[in-house]
């Protein structure tokens, strides 16, 4: 029997939550956490409105943890449509395994690529260097990180990627002032309001310390939220009940960082 969202919620003591406030664009919130009102509402132009009410995720430990990364199905020109079986098992191994290493997703950032001028087919690439900048960065200042990211495009959204981080709250401030310095490297472009959006996973910064409970379960929400564009299989085997169309992308449609991949949490057991 599949474990909810809801589920682990109430076993918290937690009746409902929500992932963020409606903050601005790499701004940081520091309201309260809101709390779900049952309003559905749509996503905004860049296909990430953060400011909305999660769906809940099966938990399927049972699930493969392989990466399914190397030969022709990994090939920078190859077209998919959706999050497979194995990628979304992969994508969630690694987000348990962040938080078990002591590096829980602080942060949910979304890129919209289009937005910044970048064509689908570089859309990998460019997000490989934000990731590159971001974990330099934060390497500088004596701090680890861990990461997934999964890509999306469609009509109405443009081609964009959504990232989950761990950021501790004392470099937000830092990270904050450097990223759009890191977007005008990567695009060649000038930075273009609204391409870039962060903000704390739980709607507050540093919940991850203050109430790990109540931020555990805005880290299922938040990863709920990246799985959206499953497969069919996928989102029957994982009883995910937010589904949306993920587009074509060209490349690697999702990635995690080493240190919580398949390889790393095989080394851990």
């Amino acid at each position: 029997m599949a474990c909810t969202l809801s589920t682990l919620a109430s076993n918290r003591g937690i009746d409902a939550f929500e992932t963020s406030p409606v903050c601005g664009f790499g701004e940081v919130s520091m309201l309260p956490p809101p709390f779900d009102s049952g309003e559905k509402r749509a996503l905004g132009e860049a296909g990430a409105d953060l400011a909305l009410n999660y769906p809940r995720i099966g938990v399927a430990p049972d699930l493969p943890c392989s990466t399914g990364r190397g030969g022709a199905r990994n090939r920078a020109d190859r077209e998919s449509h959706a999050l497979t079986l194995a990628q979304i098992a992969n994508l969630t191994a690694a987000e348990r395994h962040a938080e078990a290493i002591g590096l829980p997703f602080t942060r949910f950032t979304t890129i919209h690529w289009e937005g910044a001028g970048v064509p689908l087919s570089g859309m990998v690439r460019a997000t490989g260097r934000y990731i590159d900048l971001l974990t330099k960065a934060l390497a500088r200042r004596s701090c680890r990180t861990a990461w997934i990211w999964v890509l999306e495009n469609g009509e109405g959204k443009g081609g964009h990627c959504h990232l989950l981080v761990h950021i501790p709250a004392g470099l937000v401030g830092d990270v904050t002032a450097l990223q759009r310095r890191w977007l005008r490297s990567i695009t060649g472009n000038a930075y273009r309001s609204g391409v870039i959006r962060s903000v704390p996973i739980g709607g507050r910064l540093g919940l991850e310390a203050s109430h790990p409970e109540l931020h555990a379960v805005n880290r299922e929400a938040a990863l709920a939220y990246l799985l959206k564009g499953a497969d069919a299989e996928a989102a029957k085997r994982f009883g995910l009940e937010r589904l949306e169309p993920g587009g074509r992308i060209i490349g690697r449609r999702c990635s995690t960082s080493q240190n919580i991949g398949a390889k790393a949490r095989g080394e851990r057991n």
